[in-house]
């Protein structure tokens, strides 16, 4: 029953969450409030717990390290899938465009509709550099931000993304004693309105129709039979001309 196929729609999502904050910058500034340096943020596919690892393995301190982990830096996760029956629509529905051979159309049935949870992490070493960071991301959010995205190019279907800014979270452990790493972090949870689109079949042109109706009220038991196709010669999608015909019975 089922069919093997594949149109990256979680990854084409996850790509396109990322590309939005893929290119953020933070300005660093003196007592007399000039910009001494200018750095971009780091962005990365990573757990959370794995992050925090590796922030947390703080070296022994007769071991000299130049670097152990450069802040401020960004990162992000995929954490649950669930479907979304407020966005169902019929099943019946089917996107069409006639393929190469113009007999037939490339047909696809109504997406199910599913939320994706996502996670971006902002991890920073002052309350300045995160707040730089939140301060560029926030404006955009009210609380949604669409974005469009090529869902079925073999049908040339567009969708629109919107990603829902749901919740913000924000963490500073700043305990302990002098040797331990501060680090500041803030959770920002997002939930991107995703639709999964089923196979790509084949179907044949309709070339014949045929409708059985009352005409007269006043006749309740005669019906006519209209049916139309194809005139002469004309058995391809592109139809210009067609043989009409009405029948009493």
């Amino acid at each position: 029953m089922l069919e093997k196929f594949y149109h990256s729609t979680i990854r084409k999502a996850v790509i396109s969450f990322g590309n939005l904050f893929n290119n953020m910058y933070i300005d660093r500034r003196n007592e007399n409030d000039e910009v001494i340096q200018t750095i971009k943020v780091p962005l990365s596919y990573a757990p959370r717990q794995k992050f925090l690892a590796r922030l947390e393995a703080v070296p022994d301190t007769d071991v000299k390290k130049d670097v152990q982990v450069i802040l401020p830096r960004m990162g992000f996760e995929m954490l649950s899938i669930g479907y979304d029956p407020n966005r169902r629509v019929s099943y019946i529905q089917q996107n069409r465009k006639i393929s190469g051979n113009s007999n037939t159309a490339d047909t696809q049935y109504a997406p199910s509709p599913y939320n994706v949870d996502v996670a971006l992490y902002v991890y920073a070493k002052n309350q300045d550099d995160g707040l730089q960071i939140i301060e560029q991301i926030l404006p955009y959010f009210n609380p949604d931000f669409n974005l469009s995205i090529t869902a079925i190019p073999e049908l040339n279907v567009q969708n629109d993304l919107p990603i829902i800014l749901e919740n913000i979270s924000y963490d500073d452990q700043y305990e302990g004693d002098f040797y331990t790493r501060r680090m500041i972090m803030w959770t920002l949870m997002f939930t991107l309105k995703l639709n999964f689109y089923g196979p790509i079949t084949k179907q044949g042109l309709i070339n014949f129709a045929k409708v059985n109706f009352f005409n007269d009220e006043e006749l309740k038991e005669r019906m006519q039979r209209y049916s139309v196709e194809p005139g002469a010669g004309q058995t391809s999608g592109n139809v210009t001309s067609f043989i009409e015909k009405f029948e009493d019975f």
